[in-house]
């Protein structure tokens, strides 16, 4: 499990002047805590959303999705495993040039829950996005093949099996439960 490293509350300024580490640390409530190194499951699920969003929204120019990318917003720099931008909203640094820092709440933000994970920390960042304008925020759970839903004003859904995950309104993706954890069986089917 992911542990907060024991030292007394810095700033976020502080926080981003220090060395990148691998795996990304995240500065949450002035405390620094390193997110695990991904594994199998978590890394196949992470790489196919990352490319399905990508491959509708991308050429179109209707929203980005990265892996693993640091967004600076309301006083924490969160690391989610997958986030998506829409279009408009990405702060190119010239016309088609990806800035290094993103410093606003993603529209999507994913987190993929690993077994040495709190799902309470997970639950923390992804509620802390809602409350800065993310519009949908999923927390994918390998073992209880269930996907938590966050979205604005409404109750937290836990969806399984055909059930339709929704996404941004913006981004024409049709993902089922079933499909996400579909992407974890690999090569030729009988």
């Amino acid at each position: 499990m992911a542990q907060a490293v024991t030292q007394p509350k810095i700033s976020l300024e502080v926080f981003l002047a220090m060395p990148e580490t691998e795996p990304a640390n995240e500065y949450i409530d002035g405390q620094i805590t390193q997110k695990p190194m991904p594994q199998g499951q978590h890394s196949r699920i992470q790489g196919k959303l990352v490319n399905a969003i990508n491959a509708v929204a991308e050429d179109a120019e209707i929203a980005l999705a990265f892996p693993e990318l640091r967004c600076v917003f309301g006083g924490d720099a969160i690391v989610p495993d997958v986030v998506a931008f829409k279009w408009n909203r990405i702060p190119f640094v010239e016309a088609g040039v990806i800035p290094n820092k993103f410093e606003l709440a993603p529209d999507w933000a994913i987190e993929i829950l690993s077994p040495e994970q709190s799902p309470t920390r997970l639950i923390e960042k992804l509620t802390h996005c809602l409350h800065h304008d993310t519009e949908v925020g999923w927390l994918i759970d390998p073992d209880d093949l269930a996907v938590m839903v966050f979205q604005p004003q409404q109750m937290v859904a836990v969806l399984r099996g055909e059930a339709k995950l929704p996404v941004p309104s913006a981004i024409p993706l049709a993902l089922t439960v079933d499909d996400v954890f579909g992407w974890l069986r690999v090569g030729r089917r009988s």
